[in-house]
């Protein structure tokens, strides 16, 4: 366990110190985004999907997850009831997104394998639909020119969701006991390979720790609430569901990722400002580091 531990860390220091060596821009690391979640990923849940049988208690996952985004709205307004309108929304934003498939993936394939990866694939069908449907509608409320709930955008967003889209075929797929051709399978176990290294050089690269003033005070309060309310609810469902293990474990974890990339893209469109949106970016950065060593606690202890 702390080996696989040590070859995390040691990959995204990499990815540090070639960003810092100027080998690799920061800028770049929006290339390397597209092809994990556009290629590797899909390619990762297909390949999963096609090795493992999905239980019907799997299905639950996804509706816990949107249950519990549901539950951090009102409490999170009502924390930051008090914060101006702009930096309510980059939290709420924060709150409504967990970081599966860049941070979670690599770390849980290289300690619980693919029965690890089915659990968190599943898992990770709620964190879309709470990005993509919660995080969306209030940070587009917080914004300046106010909501624009279209729900045929929404739609669309979901729709076009290249992870989202595999994620309902594979796993229809995987129910109704329709195997893949062995070529296919083939060819996406190779293209998958590359979804770990690559996921762990991009958290590398995109490591920033540059944060103003005015804003630490707010961001402990986030943070606070955020592994707070994740702590509280993830060890209470870990304690009183009647699920194996791993179902068990994907929620106490899960609840403790980081904070999803997206919400630095929604900032950038509902056009917050550059403070906002570097807030949001310093934010991200530290909750990996927080969700690092939670999850190695959490794996070696629990």
């Amino acid at each position: 366990m702390n080996q696989e531990f040590f070859y995390i860390i040691a990959i995204i220091a990499l990815g540090y110190v070639l960003k810092r060596l100027k080998v690799i821009e920061e800028k770049e690391g929006q290339v390397i985004a597209k092809i994990i979640f556009r290629i590797t990923l899909p390619a990762l849940v297909i390949v999963t999907f096609n090795s493992v049988k999905i239980e019907p208690t799997l299905m639950i996952l996804p509706v816990i997850v949107l249950l519990y985004g549901l539950l951090l709205t009102p409490l999170g307004l009502l924390v930051f009831k008090n914060e101006e309108r702009e930096l309510k929304g980059s939290f709420m934003m924060m709150a409504s997104g967990l970081n599966v498939g860049l941070f979670a993936f690599p770390l849980v394939f290289a300690i619980w394998g693919m029965n690890g990866l089915t659990y968190f694939s599943m898992f990770d069908v709620g964190t879309s639909l709470m990005v993509f449907g919660i995080a969306f509608i209030l940070g587009s409320y917080f914004s300046k020119e106010g909501l624009s709930l279209n729900p045929i955008e929404i739609l669309k967003r979901l729709g076009t969701s290249i992870p989202l889209m595999t994620y309902i075929i594979a796993s229809t797929l995987n129910f109704i006991n329709i195997q893949l051709p062995t070529m296919v399978i083939d060819v996406a176990s190779t293209i998958s390979a590359a979804n770990v290294p690559l996921s762990l050089l991009l958290l590398g690269i995109y490591l920033n720790f540059k944060i103003e003033k005015q804003f630490i005070k707010p961001l402990i309060k986030f943070l606070s609430f955020k592994y707070g309310t994740g702590l509280l609810v993830g060890l209470s469902l870990f304690y009183l569901l009647p699920y194996d293990d791993m179902f068990r474990y994907t929620l106490l974890i899960g609840f403790l990722l980081p904070v999803a990339t997206s919400s630095l893209a929604f900032a950038v469109e509902f056009k917050y400002s550059t403070e906002a949106t570097r807030l949001i970016a310093t934010t991200a950065n530290i909750t990996i580091i927080i969700s690092i060593v939670m999850l190695y606690f959490f794996a070696n202890y629990i």
